[in-house]
């Protein structure tokens, strides 16, 4: 088996999303299973969380609901534009 290591490179409102879905869809949910049927899978999206949990230092700030929220608004004005949400206003 390739052990060689991949880099994947995310912007810091990108790691902060995907960990907080990443812990919702894994801890909160308890729906990786419904999701993600293969467990092989399930250890590189362990890896992936544990990465992100152990850089951001956001997920440990008091003010954690609207740093998220902003870093969503951030990415979804990125990819949408300023006043159009991609996803009918609903929240990711």
């Amino acid at each position: 088996m390739d052990e060689e290591a991949i880099t994947i490179k995310l912007t810091r409102d990108q790691a902060f999303v995907l960990s907080d879905w990443l812990h919702q869809v894994m801890f909160q949910s308890d729906d990786l299973e419904g999701i993600v049927h293969d467990r092989a899978v399930w250890s590189p999206i362990h890896t992936i969380s544990g990465s992100l949990d152990t850089s951001l230092s956001e997920i440990f700030m008091h003010d954690y609901g609207p740093r998220l929220e902003a870093a969503k608004d951030r990415l979804r004005t990125h990819l949408y534009g300023e006043d159009d949400q991609g996803n009918n206003g609903e929240s990711w």
